[in-house]
């Protein structure tokens, strides 16, 4: 066994290997180091603050690993799985952060590790520490910057050379020790902490599934549904959270705490929570792709079982009319945000187990026969800008607009949906037509406003009928395999 462990530590680069055939011994054993490393650098931290630094055990303050190895003959060929399986033997491992917000996620992936593969699980001591701002969340107030600078320049800080989206984007290959997520620790935790600056609200108030908007309204209509469903007897749902101390518990009572507009963050968010950490987040991510792909960056870490988009557009077609519904079945990318990471040429497939969730949310809610529903909800390409004001350029925009066939125009949906693709998460499009330009259709104040109060609270409930009917499938027919490629990290 001493042979075994010193082989392990030796192709994974660790210290402190343990050997686990069970996935709750190896988390505890993960929670135990990285309890560990956030403690030492906790106290080293205050100590710091008084001129002490202990450079010694400081060493040993490094992400928790969990790896394990895949022999050819414990290979399924017959795996339909879409996750929790590999299809290659070999060295699997990974830096981990925070196994306490992440155990239940991480127990599944392990336990279907050893289902499948029978793998041994070995946790150690990485020598990737962890840094600083990702271990003590509060520094003092009063400390000077010469002094602030001097006490920081004696840890390690977020080093952006090593926090990349690589596997992500497909280009890490011939690995000797092949990944076993898309994410290292320290990617997440750069993440982790990115979310809570631009929501304003804590990293463990996220829920498994995101709604996305780009209009304040349905923020509001959000915020009174939340408020209600904690009123109920029978609610599924524990609690109400928002920005900045926003708080509504079972039994109705409310905290509020700095909620007014002047003082909400780039992004708000609210959770609609659930025991089982399987409730709803929704986010305003306002306008434009830059902030879309933003938000869904860091979002990507969590693993979230789905995004979906519910927005404003421009209409294209004559024949809609302001109110009617776009079902995005493809995208034309005009955002530029994402070129970079995800060609063009790439091709952002529509998923069908979110699409006829959609669908079939619109007839539950709207209680419309399939006649009407095919009157009032278009499903065609949207195409997204990162032009604010493209209707000045619409002259040289309508050739794209007739060969794409687009119905719809707006500013996030095609980077929400292409970021998913990318971070492996299934996503969808539910659009509202607000106006209709290039057909002389514009915001008049009187109109939007009769058309914000009919539309928004409708539009809202399809949002949330369609997390019901999601919830009701099974996980590995949500995540399914045609997201994932023929080499992907068995995490999903």
């Amino acid at each position: 066994m001493t042979s075994t462990v010193t082989k392990i530590e030796s192709i994974f680069g660790i210290h402190d290997v343990r050997a686990f055939h069970k996935s709750e011994q190896a988390l505890n054993y993960l929670q135990k180091i990285y309890d560990d490393s956030t403690s030492l650098i906790k106290e080293a931290f205050k100590q710091a603050l008084s001129g002490e630094i202990k450079d010694a055990e400081m060493s040993h303050a490094c992400y928790p690993y969990i790896g394990f190895y895949v022999d050819a003959k414990d290979l399924s060929p017959a795996s339909r799985q879409s996750y929790g399986a590999v299809s290659d033997s070999g060295y699997y491992g990974g830096t981990i952060t925070r196994p306490d917000l992440f155990h239940d996620y991480l127990q599944e992936q392990l336990d279907l590790l050893i289902q499948n593969h029978g793998v041994t699980l070995y946790v150690g001591r990485s020598r990737w520490p962890i840094p600083l701002p990702f271990a003590v969340e509060h520094s003092p107030s009063n400390l000077e910057s010469d002094a602030l600078w001097e006490v920081q320049n004696a840890f390690v800080l977020p080093n952006l050379s090593r926090i990349d989206d690589k596997e992500a984007n497909c280009e890490n290959i011939h690995q000797k020790v092949k990944p076993v997520s898309l994410f290292s620790g320290e990617r997440v935790d750069y993440s982790l902490h990115r979310l809570q600056h631009y929501t304003a609200t804590n990293i463990e108030d996220f829920q498994g599934y995101i709604l996305l908007t780009n209009y304040q309204r349905y923020i509001d209509a959000f915020i009174k549904f939340g408020e209600s469903e904690l009123l109920k007897e029978d609610t599924e749902y524990t609690e109400f959270v928002g920005p900045n101390g926003f708080r509504v518990t079972k039994n109705g009572a409310v905290t509020k705490k700095n909620n007014t507009s002047k003082n909400l963050p780039q992004m708000p968010a609210y959770h609609l929570k659930r025991a089982d950490g399987q409730g709803i987040t929704f986010i305003n991510i306002g306008v434009g792709p830059s902030n879309a792909k933003t938000i869904t960056d860091h979002l990507a870490v969590l693993r979230p079982h789905c995004w979906i988009m519910l927005g404003h557009c421009a209409g294209l077609r004559s024949t809609q009319k302001l109110g009617d519904y776009v079902l995005a079945h493809a995208y034309v990318r005009e955002d530029h945000v994402l070129d970079a990471d995800l060609p063009l040429w790439v091709p952002v497939p529509a998923l069908a187990e979110i699409q006829v969730a959609l669908q079939d949310a619109v007839f539950n809610i709207t209680h419309e026969t399939p006649g009407e529903i095919k009157g009032r909800m278009r499903t065609g390409t949207v195409l997204t800008t990162d032009n604010r004001n493209w209707e000045l350029q619409s002259r040289a925009l309508i050739e794209r607009f007739r060969q794409s066939r687009s119905i719809a125009v707006d500013m996030e949906s095609a980077t929400v949906s292409a970021n998913g693709f990318r971070f492996r998460v299934p996503y969808g499009t539910l659009l509202c037509v607000s106006d209709k330009p290039i057909h002389g259709e514009i915001k008049l104040q009187g109109v939007a406003n009769t058309f914000y109060k009919q539309r928004v609270r409708q539009h809202l409930e399809i949002g949330l009928e369609t997390i019901k009917l999601l919830r009701s499938y099974n996980k590995q027919q949500l995540h399914s395999r045609k997201l994932r490629g023929f080499d992907e990290p068995p995490f999903r």
